[in-house]
């Protein structure tokens, strides 16, 4: 799947899989992802985690609401090790999904050796429509 418009696209993560109880995506890794240390800036995996959550998020509140929409409510993600280059494969499972709000679990790992490098709780608020756009 093409990266959708907007942060995912500036990020380079694409969606492999998606549905209401798994999605998976990757980024290939390169300098534009990097603090000034080198290695992979934070927002990065926090953008990851809002990201494959909010997909997955949205496909469930279709299927519990009859809408596609949700917004991200708190993000946790924790940096486990750090990284540099390469793939990294994102995986992301519902905790609970509920009328009104939903908790996803994302795990990243490289895809060379399935360490697993960041690691992330999103939780959004199921919306009972898409909001309007505001420019």
């Amino acid at each position: 799947m093409e990266p959708q418009p907007g942060w995912d696209s500036a990020v380079g993560l694409r969606i492999e899989e998606l549905s209401a109880t798994r999605v998976v995506g990757y980024i290939d890794i390169d300098e534009r992802h990097h603090q000034p240390y080198g290695i992979v800036h934070g927002g990065v995996w926090t953008s990851v985690v809002e990201s494959i959550g909010s997909h997955g998020a949205a496909m469930a509140a279709r299927e519990i609401t009859g809408e596609l929409a949700v917004v991200g409510v708190a993000n946790s993600t924790d940096f486990l090790r750090p990284h540099r280059t390469g793939r990294v494969r994102a995986i992301g499972t519902p905790i609970q999904t509920g009328r009104t709000q939903q908790i996803w679990l994302i795990e990243i790992e490289r895809e060379s050796d399935g360490k697993m490098v960041a690691r992330g709780q999103l939780r959004v608020q199921n919306l009972p429509a898409m909001p309007e756009r505001r420019d």
